[in-house]
């Protein structure tokens, strides 16, 4: 399986202007650039990397644990999940420098400590948190009974 996605740049990196568009059209011509990414915290003027990655992250883990709950025979009620992307800068320039996954979860029927447990399998397991094991990826689960 391989997918697609293609960046477009034009001008400068401070002032440029970007465009990401995917095979699936859920990115058209979606545009991002250094305000986007540096400049507005509300992420209003567009997308950035660091975005797109929490969002590739969230939603790979999160779908890798529903299959865990799956293969230890419940059914997720439901399950939320923040990724958070840090990027900061440091000697050699700027850095993703951790991701924090902030799970809820409701399972039926499921203990608290299997549910941790098969969030940390979820995190380990994702092709995602694989890709992404060159920083530090923490889990913070919260469960609601």
């Amino acid at each position: 399986m391989k997918r697609k996605a293609t960046a477009k740049w034009n001008g400068n990196g401070l002032e440029g202007k970007g465009a990401l568009t995917s095979t699936s059209g859920v990115l058209s011509n979606t545009p991002y650039g250094f305000a986007a990414r540096f400049k507005d915290e509300e992420g209003k003027s567009g997308t950035n990397p660091e975005e797109l990655i929490a969002a590739a992250h969230a939603g790979c883990f999160t779908m890798a644990l529903s299959f865990q709950i799956a293969g230890a025979g419940f059914t997720a009620d439901e399950l939320v999940t923040d990724a958070v992307v840090s990027l900061d800068q440091g000697e050699g320039g700027f850095s993703i420098t951790g991701i924090t996954l902030k799970l809820t979860g409701k399972v039926s029927g499921m203990s608290e400590e299997k549910f941790v447990e098969l969030a940390n399998a979820a995190k380990a397991g994702c092709p995602i948190s694989r890709a992404l094991s060159a920083v530090p990826i923490t889990l913070e689960a919260k469960f609601i009974k």
